[in-house]
């Protein structure tokens, strides 16, 4: 890496045809010390070879390849003379664009599998001769190309695993980046280091040193602004930023009447002896006569967004003149923002428009990172664990968290809850091994007996998911008694409500948040 580049010189990129997992590929080959990005499947080879690949992966997909408008990929990918490894459709793309043959219907096999490896590879080193994977197919492949080689099978499926050893092309039909296929991780790293040659240059202790650099030569005598809002990415960039430049950088936190129980307070505490230049704005009043009566989720995020360009517009004209604006924009924000061809879940508020409409140059020294290693940094910053192991917190706030209009109310019965959530949770030990958790308020109301009197009020949602990414997510099997604590504490402590659930939706379907 140079001082102009903070991604290292061994880089593998993940082709995406759709997958549900694409983002998942990247986060594993990322854990073996490899840098991974995502770009379309359709990139051309012209391009590809001009970001210097040291390995290329072909993600997997819902479509068939035999389908007319089928996911495709560049012929010339194949003539580079960069590995490659294709996971499932990946592997069907493979063998029919280098003259084989794929059929459906013929190998079906969904779920846990046991495989059994028959010829040995790079693939495979030091992987047992038999173990379980993951399978989602319908479609398998018939006849291999030239040069290709059966390297393992399932019951199900002969071609389970193939591959052409003097053109350093594999494949596998089962998918090595989820947690149901135990040896995955291991698979990909014998593809990144024994089949790519890729070294182990991506880690966060690198990483910050050449971030660093990189901001002090993009930026020179410049002035930086940054929107610091007490989150975790927000917290890391303004430590990151400050380690760069020093006294170039002011940090403004906006409030907007949004935020958890105490968090302004906190907020300021936190950075009180820090050095960093930190201005207070309280516009809570603002945002939320702006938002009254709106109840849908795109057009609260929009107003809050609009309204945040206005104050941070009015507090910077205060401040004088800034060239710069930092961000906390990381990899999930990017990916869920979509793109020209990708579809957007929802909108992100550090994703576009600000440095369009307030004139700046952007800073985005955390853009390619996901969460687990924007926290990563955070340690390497020497930030404290509060602050590094803080629940994540979307731009919104809490107006994402009362679903459908937001009243005082409801604004409040959100935040007295999760306060005995994260409280409960911290009590009983849980709160690093779950990664997110908070309470919903939905715009509903039910029958309850209180007193010996009937009540009608709101119901409160918990909702907690384990995840190592934040691009997909379980439901947290939170212990009963803690679950029924927080239930009685949220209906006997916050007014207005009567029942308390708990939301079992992974991700996908679901999303984290509920708007």
């Amino acid at each position: 890496m140079s001082a102009s580049q903070p991604i290292p010189a061994d880089r593998v990129f993940v082709l995406d045809f759709g997958a549900q997992y694409s983002q998942l590929i990247a986060r594993k080959v990322r854990e073996q010390g490899v840098y991974a990005e995502i770009v379309p499947g359709e990139i051309s080879a012209e391009q590809l070879a001009q970001r210097g690949p040291r390995g290329i992966i072909l993600s997997g997909g819902p479509a068939s390849v035999y389908e007319d408008g089928a996911p495709d990929c560049d012929p010339g990918i194949f003539a580079l003379g960069v590995p490659v490894l294709g996971i499932c459709y990946g592997l069907h793309l493979m063998v029919s664009r280098l003259g084989g043959e794929v059929a459906g219907g013929q190998g079906r096999e969904y779920g846990s599998a046991d495989l059994s490896w028959n010829v040995a590879s790079p693939l495979s080193a030091g992987l047992p001769s038999s173990m379980s994977c993951w399978m989602s197919h319908g479609d398998a492949a018939k006849r291999l190309p030239d040069g290709f080689l059966r390297l393992a099978t399932t019951d199900n499926c002969a071609e389970a695993a193939i591959g052409d050893p003097a053109r350093r092309f594999y494949a596998v039909q089962f998918h090595p980046e989820v947690t149901h296929t135990p040896q995955g991780s291991a698979l990909l790293a014998n593809f990144v280091h024994g089949v790519c040659g890729c070294g182990n240059d991506w880690n966060m202790g690198s990483f910050v040193t050449h971030a660093i650099d990189n901001i002090r030569e993009q930026v020179g005598a410049g002035r930086v602004l940054c929107a610091l809002s007490g989150g975790v990415d927000s917290a890391v960039l303004a430590a990151l930023a400050h380690r760069a430049i020093g006294d170039q950088l002011t940090c403004v936190f906006v409030d907007h009447g949004l935020l958890r129980a105490d968090e302004a307070e906190q907020v300021k505490a936190a950075f009180a002896d820090s050095g960093l230049k930190l201005v207070a704005v309280d516009a809570s009043e603002r945002f939320l006569s702006k938002l009254a009566g709106v109840d849908d989720p795109e057009r609260k995020r929009r107003i809050i967004g609009h309204e945040f360009i206005e104050v941070f517009t009015h507090t910077q004209r205060e401040l004088g003149d800034f060239e710069f604006l930092a961000q906390g924009t990381i990899y999930p924000d990017v990916i869920e923002s979509g793109g020209p061809k990708a579809a957007k879940i929802k909108s992100h508020h550090n994703v576009g428009g600000l440095p369009e409409k307030l004139g700046f140059k952007l800073v985005e020294p955390l853009r390619w990172l996901f969460k687990d290693e924007v926290r990563r940094v955070g340690e390497e910053l020497g930030l404290p664990a509060s602050m590094v192991w803080r629940q994540p917190f979307p731009g919104p706030g809490l107006a994402v968290r009362v679903v459908g209009e937001i009243t005082p109310d409801r604004l409040e019965i959100v935040r007295l809850s999760d306060k005995i959530l994260r409280d409960e949770i911290a009590l009983a030990g849980l709160d690093r091994a779950i990664a997110q958790y908070f309470t919903v308020c939905a715009p509903v109301r039910s029958v309850g007996v209180m007193g010996d009197a009937r009540s009608y009020l709101y119901p409160v949602i918990v909702r907690a998911v384990t995840t190592d990414d934040f691009m997909t997510a379980r439901p947290a099997r939170l212990p009963h008694e803690v679950m029924e604590k927080i239930a009685t504490r949220v209906v006997n402590e916050v007014p207005g409500v009567n029942r308390c659930l708990y939301d079992l939706s992974s991700k996908p379907p679901a999303t984290i948040e509920w708007e």
